[in-house]
């Protein structure tokens, strides 16, 4: 199996940092197509009178949330041919669907390792997404 075309799930934690770090110069060593993913949950909107319209409160998620894949392409010296998604919804679903419609050979996620009630409790985005992945995953896990 080649790897030509590593997708990379970014966010602002150390954890996805590291993976990223992983990924890219894994992708770098196989001369493979890069491509970072973003994901982020619309904000919730509990009561009728928070102050900000609902619509406002979606605009500044998405700009947050571009925020983070724009520092995170500054970070890394990203080339400008390096694709990035940004997508709102569950995070796991929304990275196997860029992997199938990218279409990905390699999903590289960051994990916190968590065991027992923590992970019944928190979840977890890189289990969930290796279920479901069209592709291999790497995940990498926090440096102790």
């Amino acid at each position: 199996m080649t790897f030509r075309k590593i997708l990379i799930a970014v966010d602002q934690g150390p954890i996805a940092v590291r993976a990223a770090d992983v990924g890219i110069e894994l992708a770098r060593s196989l001369d493979a197509e890069i491509a970072v993913i973003h994901t982020y949950e619309p904000p919730v909107v509990y009561g009728t009178d928070i102050g900000v319209p609902p619509a406002e409160l979606a605009t500044m998620a998405r700009e947050e949330a571009a925020r983070v894949l724009l520092g995170f392409r500054q970070r890394q010296s990203l080339e400008p041919a390096v694709s990035e998604f940004l997508e709102i919804g569950k995070p796991a679903e929304e990275i196997v669907k860029t992997a199938k419609s990218w279409p990905a050979d390699l999903i590289v996620i960051g994990s916190h390792g968590r065991s027992g009630v923590n992970r019944v409790l928190l979840g977890s985005v890189a289990e969930a997404v290796t279920r479901n992945a069209p592709c291999p995953v790497l995940i990498v896990r926090a440096q102790d």
